[in-house]
């Protein structure tokens, strides 16, 4: 095995670049927190194809859920994917504020799951050419609000490099104990936005992190550069301290 292939079996022992739903840690977490209710609140912000939403279905029938897709040609898919499941759909985004903005995708594969607001992410870190779609942002804060939500369980975002700019749309929202658990991705996305683990750990003070990984959640206990800061495909829950 040369050096490279150790370092990325390496960085998957931890939780890093294992993208297996069933196996990286991400269904055995979902199965674990929704067995501890009987009718969990569930954001999903960036539900993309609603897969997520849909398994927290199955696993947990009595969910309630909001699945956020702002993407026009996903969000079709989404709607249709979810008729049956009782799944709200909404095709808008979260931000740090209600705006207007584009969401870039590829020319040759509109809908793709790399859709972000930031078109560098298509063309630098995908290498891609980009096809812009025209898009609503809304503050969770606000949401929260107009829907009558008192509590989420889950707030579970996927946003490709957006995922501090969703929570900075929470804050309120979060500093009044609203949000029991935070799931968002950490990947070479934030390296485009400058975003930093060390951003998501001083935002959060009132959450312990864990990384999700195939042989259990990670504690993370403190912020250590050389561990937190890897720029590759992870999933990270925040669990409101007690």
């Amino acid at each position: 095995m040369g050096v490279f292939e150790q370092y990325y079996d390496a960085l998957r022992q931890v939780g890093i670049l294992d993208t297996d739903f069933d196996n990286n840690g991400e269904k055995s977490f979902l199965v674990q927190y929704l067995s501890g209710f009987e009718s969990p609140m569930i954001f999903d912000v960036g539900a993309h194809h609603g897969d997520y939403s849909i398994a927290a279905k199955k696993i947990c029938s009595s969910s309630k859920i909001y699945a956020f897709e702002p993407h026009p040609v996903t969000f079709a898919r989404l709607r249709e994917n979810t008729i049956g499941y009782g799944i709200k759909v909404l095709n808008f985004g979260l931000g740090s504020e209600n705006s207007e903005s584009m969401i870039f995708d590829y020319v040759d594969q509109d809908g793709s799951q790399h859709a972000s607001i930031y078109k560098e992410i298509i063309e630098v870190i995908h290498r891609g050419k980009a096809v812009s779609h025209a898009i609503k942002l809304r503050t969770l804060d606000d949401l929260v609000v107009e829907l009558g939500v008192k509590k989420i369980n889950l707030l579970k975002i996927d946003t490709e490099g957006n995922e501090l700019s969703v929570l900075r749309g929470a804050e309120k929202t979060i500093r009044n104990g609203m949000v029991d658990v935070i799931q968002f991705e950490f990947n070479e996305m934030n390296v485009i936005t400058r975003t930093f683990f060390k951003d998501f750990y001083e935002f959060l003070p009132e959450y312990d992190f864990y990384r999700l990984s195939g042989y259990g959640p990670i504690h993370i206990k403190e912020y250590i550069p050389t561990f937190c800061e890897i720029f590759a495909y992870q999933n990270i829950i925040c669990v409101k301290k007690v």
